[in-house]
């Protein structure tokens, strides 16, 4: 029996925390607010509220796409996934003042029967670069991948990610833990929140505890670097070139 699709568009107010183990141990906590979205139907906010909400298909995947469902059907394509072609749902950072930063954007994919096909995960790194997961999660929204891009300056390209991606429903509870042959697990990242419905009220209370929250979400994680880089932590080098959404 298929569940019942969230209600959306919503509002999850969110707190994103990363925990490294090795070399040393360091967490850091953060919180913010997403959208989940129906890639088909994105919202229209009054006008006076749209500066604060714009989702716009150059932020995502290649961007050059017209509509940001065609640049996931071309992801898709690419990916040889021919069958979902139902309901997508989003969950990203908007673009909030013109500016947008998404370390992580997940599309939960189903068929016109709305049954669930796959998950994409799409990674934006600090240098530009944007590179795209295609997931089969299990029933419990488990899901492995290898780890093929470069993401932050301190780890290597390697390993496996596991991850956790239940699509939202009251609760937003995502998990995803870095994994080395050795056993090693470097880095954990939790994303927990609760939904709130997005009204415009909703967004404008969001938008005044969170202020500018994209830039916040750039500014922290060059703030953290750089206390990682003073406690010693040594910078891996950057492969020659960087990924955007490619080939599978």
């Amino acid at each position: 029996m298929t569940a019942a699709p969230p209600p959306v568009p919503a509002l999850y107010e969110t707190e994103v925390a990363h925990t490294r183990v090795t070399p040393f141990r360091y967490a850091l906590r953060h919180r913010t607010y997403m959208w989940l979205v129906d890639l088909d139907d994105l919202p229209v906010l009054p006008r006076p509220l749209r500066p604060l909400a714009r989702f716009d298909p150059r932020d995502h995947f290649d961007g050059d796409a017209p509509t940001l469902r065609a640049g996931l059907d071309a992801c898709l394509a690419a990916h040889g996934v021919p069958d979902a072609d139902g309901r997508v749902l989003m969950l990203a950072h908007a673009r909030v003042l013109g500016h947008v930063f998404n370390p992580l954007t997940l599309y939960w994919c189903h068929d016109r029967s709305d049954r669930p096909v796959c998950v994409v995960a799409e990674v934006h790194n600090t240098y530009g670069g944007r590179h795209a997961y295609l997931l089969r999660p299990d029933g419990r929204g488990r899901a492995e991948a290898a780890k093929e891009f470069y993401v932050s300056p301190f780890l290597d390209v390697e390993g496996t990610y596991r991850m956790r991606l239940p699509l939202p429903g009251d609760r937003l509870d995502l998990t995803v833990q870095l994994r080395h042959a050795d056993g090693a697990r470097p880095l954990t990242a939790t994303v927990r929140g609760a939904r709130r419905a997005a009204r415009p009220g909703t967004l404008l209370a969001a938008a005044l505890h969170h202020p500018w929250s994209t830039a916040a979400v750039s500014l922290g994680i060059r703030r953290h670097g750089i206390r990682l880089y003073l406690k010693g932590l040594r910078v891996r080098p950057r492969p020659a070139t960087t990924p955007q959404e490619g080939a599978p």
